[in-house]
Formats: structure tokens, sequence, C-alpha cells
């Protein structure tokens, strides 16, 4: 699988991945798959419990999910030709820079290593919905979005009812928090086909591992930072012990940045 950007950074997809758009909306391939198949063998005792495989995994898909979403955020904020459509990608904005600080915060604690690149299906989706244009393009973006969130949705509340480490239990707090706001302001725009998303839901298809997995950065690699808005509106994580105002830890450089 090979990826490209344009001049204007924009991630492409080389290879044989070519996806419709009812294949894209499939929730199995949003790589959160795993998360139902992987045992719940524990890989590391930390301070705040231990952790599985499983919660490694969700702590990765939430830092890929805000590499592709909030991207899409500035994208509908430029093509949306409706303010409801424009609110919900701010509101991505919003929403991925908050849990994409937290991701950072929270990956060196637990010895997890981040991607910078979404995964393969992650990217085609962006160049699904960005190639649109009017109304195609606001009925692209509320349904590829509605769909990939509610499927995560039930994920999230997995993690958050069997994981026993406090700070993955915070994140998926937020991660609920966060969800739930934008599955609210996809169905705002008026756009969401509900008969189509809850059959993508229910009913996916598979696809290979690579599709779904985000590629490892490489050795030396500057961390991409999803730069937040102006005006933030969502809470920061809530870190078991931590006073309010702790300096957050980032485990990397503050640039490249998106945004």
């Amino acid at each position: 699988m090979r990826f490209s950007r344009n001049a204007t950074g924009t991630l492409f997809v080389g290879g044989a991945l070519s996806l419709t758009l009812v294949a894209l909306a499939y929730p199995a391939m949003l790589g959160f798959d795993k998360v139902s198949t992987a045992q719940d063998r524990v890989i590391a005792q930390t301070q705040w419990g231990p952790l599985t495989e499983q919660d490694r995994d969700f702590v990765v898909k939430v830092r890929a999910a805000g590499l592709w979403e909030y991207p899409l955020g500035n994208v509908a904020l430029q093509k949306g030709t409706t303010e409801e459509v424009k609110e919900a990608g701010r509101h991505l904005l919003d929403g991925h820079a908050a849990l994409d600080a937290a991701c950072r915060k929270i990956a060196p604690m637990l010895n997890v290593t981040l991607p910078n690149v979404a995964s393969p299906q992650q990217v085609a989706f962006v160049n699904q919905i960005q190639t649109a244009n009017g109304r195609e393009f606001d009925s692209t973006f509320a349904n590829i979005l509605r769909t990939t969130h509610g499927s995560i949705f039930n994920t999230i509340a997995k993690i958050r009812s069997t994981t026993k480490n406090s700070l993955v239990r915070s994140l998926a707090d937020m991660a609920n928090n966060t969800v739930l706001d934008h599955i609210t302001v996809m169905e705002k725009t008026g756009f969401v086909n509900f008969d189509q998303a809850l059959f993508q839901q229910t009913t996916p298809p598979k696809l290979p591992t690579d599709d779904l997995t985000p590629p490892a950065p490489q050795p030396g690699e500057p961390m991409v930072v999803l730069s937040p808005p102006a005006n933030p509106t969502s809470t920061p994580i809530a870190i078991p012990g931590e006073q309010s105002g702790g300096t957050p830890n980032g485990g990397a450089s503050p640039s490249p940045t998106i945004g």
C-alpha cells in the first residue's frame, strides 16, 4: 500500500485499494474489529492497572480516528453548503484535537506507539468525501461519518466496561462524549440516511488487516499534532491522580501540525 501527498498535503492511497461508498462505510473496516476478537492478554503491568492488547489497540485507533476525521473538519468548513454541515466540521476539529492531545499524553505513560497516518481504509474515506462537491459532498460527509461514529460508539462502550486500566477508562469516557456529540451533529445536518447507516453498521464485510491498520511511524519521524481551534470547548482528559492544571506529557516534538 502506497501513500502520497499533493501540494496541499492531502493524503492519497496508491495500490489496489478501490472501494465504493457502500463498501467504504462499513464499520468492520474501521480497524476496531480487532477489539472484538483480541484476547484480553495483559501485555504490561502499569501503575494505572494492567494494559491488555485491546486497551493498546483502542488508544492507537482513537489517535488514528483523529488523523482522518480532523482534516475532514476543515474540508467541511470549506465545502459544506449548509451551516449545519459546517458546524459538524467545527465539532470534528474541536473534539479530535482534544482526543489527540489525550492520546499523546497517555501513550508514553503506557508505552504505546502512536501512528502519524490513518489506515489505508480511513485515507480512502478522506479521498471519497473530499472529491465530492455541493450537496453530494454534504450527503457523503454526513453518511460516512454517521456510520463510522455509530460503529465506534459500541466499541467504546465495550472498552469502558471491560478495561482495568484507569488511563484507558479516562480516554474511553472522553471518547464516548466526543463520539456521541459527533453522531448528534451529523444527524442534525439532515443528510443522514438512517436505513443505510444502520444496515452498514450491522452487516459488515471483511477487509485485509493491512487496510485496517495505521502504519507505524518511521524512526525519528516528528509526531503529527492536531491543533485545537481558536476557541476549544472540549474538556481535557482527566488523568487519575493528576491535579488540575498539570503539564501534559506529549512525549514528542509538537511539529509538524495539522491545522
